[in-house]
Parts: C-alpha cells; structure tokens; sequence
C-alpha cells in the first residue's frame, strides 16, 4: 500500500501522481491539465520561522511608524496604518475603514499567528495542536491579503500628490513594501511545505 504523502492530487482535474523529487528551479506539471503540481521549495521550516518572525516585527513597524509624511506651507503632517483606517471610519465612505482594516490589518496579522503557531511546535518537531484548521484557515485568509495593493496605492498617493505637495515615504512605507514580499512567500507559495513536512 502506497503512502499517502507520497502521492500528490492536481488541485484542477484530480489526477494522482507519485510525488517526484525536485531539483532547484524544478516544477511538476500535470500531464492531463498542465497545471503546477508542485515546485521545489527553498526554504526550510527553520527558515521559514525566521521570516514569519521578522514579518511580525515588519507588522509591529507598519501599526506604529508613518507611511507618509506630507510638508507644506511649513507644516508637517504625519500618517501611520491605524492614523489611515481611522480617518477613513470618519468619512462619508466609513465601511472603506472596515475593509482596509480586515484586510491590510486583520489578515496578515491572523496569517502571522497562524505560521507562528504552526512553525515554532514545528522548531520541536511536533505537529501544533489544530495543525489541519490552522492550514484550512490559512489557504482560506491568502485571496483576503491585500498588502501588495495598498502598497500599491500608497505609492501613487505619494507619486501624486509630489507635484502639489512634498510627499515623502516614510519608514512604514518600506516595512509596508517588505511585509507584502514576505507574506507572498510564507503565506502563499511555501504552504505546501508545511503540508508535506508537518501533516
């Protein structure tokens, strides 16, 4: 009898493989469907632990230094993430700051909990406790992460407004530019690896 974890299902069309060894750069493909059945991982858990902990630390620096610091007429406005949602919730458009804070707040910081959860019982070799809900939870929250489209905005707002005002990015912006390439790595493409090492 095979082992379970020595067969991989395409997500697309449900045929089964045997899992293949990969070398760097390497990715299977489907032979029905042509999709990415699998790619060659190059982190460790250990590694991934390390860059769950330092996006922990980049959220910790997005929630309390300015994105973008704004100079005119000889005054000097400051904004920081939390500053951002609030001033949306006093506008006419007040459920914007309920669906920025869900999903440039809420989830990453959800996604973090979770990895760290599952990493550091990992550092001991053990499965954490909840190990299939925390995965389910964590595929369920990756389309709800909009990090990289903030990021995105924020850099037009400050594109924009340079010809009006003097806008100048801030240390949030670039710990807002690093947390988005973490958590594309962490919480997207290397949860199969936590699939496969700790299920």
């Amino acid at each position: 009898m095979h082992d379970p974890t020595e067969l991989i299902i395409c997500d697309y069309c449900d045929s089964v493989y045997h899992r293949p060894a990969l070398a760097s750069h390497q990715q299977a493909r489907c032979q029905r469907c042509d999709a990415i059945l699998a790619r060659h991982h190059f982190l460790s858990l250990d590694q991934l632990l390390a860059l769950t902990v330092t996006a922990a630390m980049l959220l910790c620096f997005l929630l309390f230094y300015p994105i973008l610091i704004v100079q005119t007429r000889g005054q000097t406005q400051s904004a920081t993430l939390i500053e951002s949602v609030l001033a949306l919730a006093q506008g006419p458009i007040s459920i914007m700051a309920i669906t920025t804070a869900f999903a440039v707040l809420l989830v990453p910081a959800m996604q973090i909990t979770l990895l760290l959860w599952i990493l550091v019982y990992s550092r001991f070799s053990r499965r954490a406790p909840g190990f299939r809900q925390a995965m389910l939870t964590l595929t369920a929250l990756r389309p709800w992460n909009m990090l990289e489209v903030f990021l995105l905005g924020a850099v037009i707002a400050i594109v924009k407004l340079t010809g009006r005002l003097e806008a100048l990015p801030a240390v949030g912006l670039f710990a807002l530019g690093g947390l988005s390439l973490l958590m594309i790595g962490i919480a997207g493409r290397d949860l199969p690896l936590l699939w496969e090492k700790l299920l």
